[in-house]
């Protein structure tokens, strides 16, 4: 299992079109096979920063995301939005160890 913590920030003239294109990508990520939870999460104290939660259940889940039409169409459509370049973390899951994402 894999997670991804993506953090972006927005310039504050889009943050309302960064969600709704955000959540179109969340929802058809969600029925990829290989995305166990793909969460669009916004700082209550700014909200023109975001991360995105992404946990996949394999480690090519992530490269056959960037290949879907959703992921393509999100990043075309979110970079002139943002305020500076995204940056992702790489986790490993430790605990629990029930198998549950």
């Amino acid at each position: 299992m894999l997670i991804v913590h993506v953090q972006i920030e927005v310039k504050p003239e889009h943050v309302d079109a960064f969600k709704v294109a955000s959540a179109d990508n969340s929802r058809n990520s969600l029925m990829e096979p290989g995305i166990a939870r793909f969460d669009v999460l916004q700082q209550q104290d700014d909200p023109t920063k975001f991360v995105l939660v992404e946990i996949y259940t394999t480690e090519d889940a992530p490269a056959a995301h960037k290949q879907t039409d959703h992921y393509k169409r999100w990043a075309a459509t979110v970079a002139p939005m943002m305020a500076a370049p995204r940056t992702g973390l790489k986790y490993s899951k430790l605990f629990p160890q029930d198998g549950t994402p």
